[in-house]
């Protein structure tokens, strides 16, 4: 007879239900598995055999079938390797099926009968908790992962001989080991401050803040005003003037992640198998992802075989750091026009169509000229006007166009880095700490968020043309004034509204309930070309 065990895989950040079809029937031994499974499903035989066998259970002499419903889905992935062996184990009278009604199972196999974790765990729990399964199955390597989805009982194994030994006492954990999980979620200003955002990749206790760069009043002031509004912005200077250091200086100031923003990061480190190492996003700091201009079209957006998340969506509510922006294939910045001005991606491909968010702060880097010092006070450029037209044009108009802020980093005095120097004494001074940069932020935001209670909205750089109008108002001398400057500086639409959403965040964090003529001159600075730009 039949057994029917239900199980789960992932495409994108969606759960698919499958249905684990097994039989046994008189014949030869024989293992088939039919529904359209890929290689880690097909090799998975060789797997259960062995497991069950050094499990102490008697794995069927005779002809198994595996199908897994429905067949016209690709299913991918060894998360199959548990539920099949469940399924033989049940079709041949070793294990109840009452014992595990409304439940879904999944997990990896050793050769052994350990069970290993796999990818995408959390987006499996909370697909089983979405769907009103009752309790799920799953690795003991993978139960961290789900510490958050609550109301369904978490069942982790790490033998597949625990689902007959226990029998119908499962061991169930309904996420008690939440009031363990909730202390580490709960993460203050003081402990956010000692993880590290600013490589996603590594687990230092420290990072880059504002207060340990010297100067580059102008930088900070302009990361101030992306952090606080969630604006694009590049730096354009010479090599060595601490652009990079700037950038990797803004994840000290950014809001830590509510508690929405952090289930969707969560949902795409799960997705593509990164979650157990993020130990930050426990104290809800926002992600930072830097990519070098040799990575792929793939590993910037996303797609592959089995439609992963790439850089732009795992730097979703996050950072994502392009230097050395004109060293970036051309084809590959273009891939970036959509995620910048719709938030998401769309990602078409033989084995199915996905939709990946991708809300992201830019943060972009760039030289003046081959050479790196057109426009230098101190150093003279090599480069001819024709190549550094050239270096420019490598970043298309469009791309430009989709960018808030454009900020020249320029030289530093030497005298600045002299620690007992009256220059960077009277500079320590006056200089704005990276608290109080981070405070005022996190104050800015707190207003976008009051302002923008009843819509999807979260910053001033998401609001639509028609929200500016509502949320953004010009008194006349203000109009008059960004309409002048936009025809001397032949702005697109996109610019005109670029500048008075910029504007908004600047009066947000002056504390002002309405947009001032001193906060669109500051709006418009950033929009002007770069005295190192060719003319």
């Amino acid at each position: 007879m039949a057994t029917k065990i239900f199980s789960c895989f992932t495409q994108g950040l969606e759960g698919h239900l499958v249905e684990v079809e097994a039989d046994i029937i008189k014949g030869l031994s024989a293992f088939t598995i039919v529904g359209l499974g890929d290689c880690a499903v097909q090799e998975s035989k060789e797997r259960i055999r062995s497991a069950i066998k050094n499990s102490n259970a008697e794995y069927p002499r005779q002809k198994k079938i595996i199908n897994l419903a429905p067949a016209h889905l690709k299913k991918h992935g060894p998360q199959f390797d548990l539920p099949i062996a469940v399924g033989l184990l049940v079709a041949s009278g070793q294990i109840d099926l009452e014992s595990i009604k409304d439940t879904l199972i999944v997990g990896e196999l050793a050769l052994d009968g350990g069970v290993r974790p796999i990818t995408g765990m959390f987006n499996i729990a909370l697909f089983a908790k979405n769907h009103n399964w009752k309790r799920i199955i799953i690795p003991a390597a993978n139960i961290q992962e789900t510490h958050l989805i609550k109301g369904i009982e978490i069942v982790p194994i790490k033998q597949l001989r625990e689902l007959w030994e226990k029998k119908n006492s499962l061991e169930i954990q309904t996420n008690s080991i939440e009031t363990v999980n909730n202390k580490e979620q709960t993460g203050t200003a003081s402990e956010i401050n000692k993880s590290n955002p600013s490589k996603t990749t590594t687990q230092k206790n420290e990072y880059i803040t504002l207060d340990d760069i010297k100067g580059q009043e102008a930088g900070k002031r302009a990361l101030q005003i992306a952090a606080a509004g969630g604006h694009h912005i590049l730096l354009k200077g010479s090599p060595g003037v601490g652009k990079t250091l700037l950038a990797k200086a803004l994840p000290s100031i950014m809001p830590p992640l509510t508690e929405q923003e952090m289930f969707q990061v969560m949902q795409i480190y799960s997705a593509a198998g990164l979650l157990q190492n993020q130990p930050q996003l426990k104290t809800k700091v926002r992600p930072f992802r830097q990519v070098h201009s040799t990575s792929t079209g793939v590993a910037l957006i996303g797609g592959g075989a089995k439609l992963q998340p790439g850089e732009i969506s795992l730097a979703h509510r996050g950072i994502l750091f392009l230097d050395e922006l004109p060293e970036f294939p051309k084809h590959h910045l273009e891939l970036l026009r959509e995620p910048l001005e719709e938030k998401v991606i769309h990602i078409s491909r033989a084995s199915g169509t996905i939709l990946l968010p991708a809300q992201f702060t830019l943060i972009a880097g760039m030289n003046p000229c081959p050479c790196g010092y057109h426009g230098d006070d101190q150093k003279e450029c090599v480069c001819r006007p024709y190549q550094v037209m050239q270096y420019h044009k490598k970043i298309s108009g469009p791309i430009m166009d989709r960018i808030d802020l454009v900020i020249e980093i320029r030289r530093q005095d030497v005298d600045i880095f002299r620690e007992n120097s009256t220059h960077n004494i009277s500079q320590k001074k006056q200089t704005t700490t990276a608290d109080k940069i981070r405070q005022s932020v996190v104050r800015a935001r707190q207003i976008q968020q009051e302002r923008f209670t009843e819509s999807q909205v979260h910053t001033n750089s998401e609001i639509t043309p028609r929200q500016i109008k509502r949320h953004c108002p010009l008194n006349k001398t203000c109009e008059d004034f960004l309409t002048e400057a936009a025809e001397k500086l032949t702005f697109s639409g996109r610019q005109y509204y670029q500048t008075i959403k910029v504007a908004r965040t600047i009066a947000d964090l002056n504390s002002h309930t309405q947009i001032r003529l001193p906060d669109l001159a500051e709006a418009l600075q950033y929009r002007n070309r770069s005295k190192s730009s060719p003319q």
